[in-house]
């Protein structure tokens, strides 16, 4: 069972990025799909989730009309799409799994991506 999270970069501001998030060894048809980040010297935050029926998405009020998550069953991998970057979106971005319903608590998710790292910076 592995979840890799992938996409991130340097990127400057106004600009944006795609994570992925493939899992490996598991469906993540019956699960719940969450994006948290951790900018350094803070806590992991909450950023987007996606329910496993994938309708119904939640986000942070920081990335709204920013962001948006998705995911592709078929293809056993969700998505952060990230427009309009700043630099308080620099952070490492970590996706998780739960079955099927988000909850923004980090301890409820099962199975965690490795992290990629987002840099917005000129």
């Amino acid at each position: 069972v592995q979840l890799q999270a992938s996409g991130g970069g340097l990127v400057q501001p106004g600009g944006s990025l795609r994570l992925s998030c493939a899992a490996s060894g598991f469906t993540l048809h019956y699960y719940a799909i969450g994006w948290f980040r951790q900018a350094p010297g803070k806590e992991r935050e909450a950023v987007s989730c996606i329910n496993s029926d994938a309708g119904t998405t939640y986000y942070v009020d920081s990335v709204k009309g920013r962001f948006t998550i998705s995911r592709a069953n078929a293809e056993n991998t969700a998505y952060l799409h990230m427009n309009s970057l700043n630099t308080q979106d620099t952070a490492v971005y970590y996706c998780a799994t739960r079955p099927f319903s988000c909850s923004g608590r980090t301890g409820v998710y099962d199975s965690w991506g490795q992290g990629t790292l987002v840099t917005v910076s000129s």
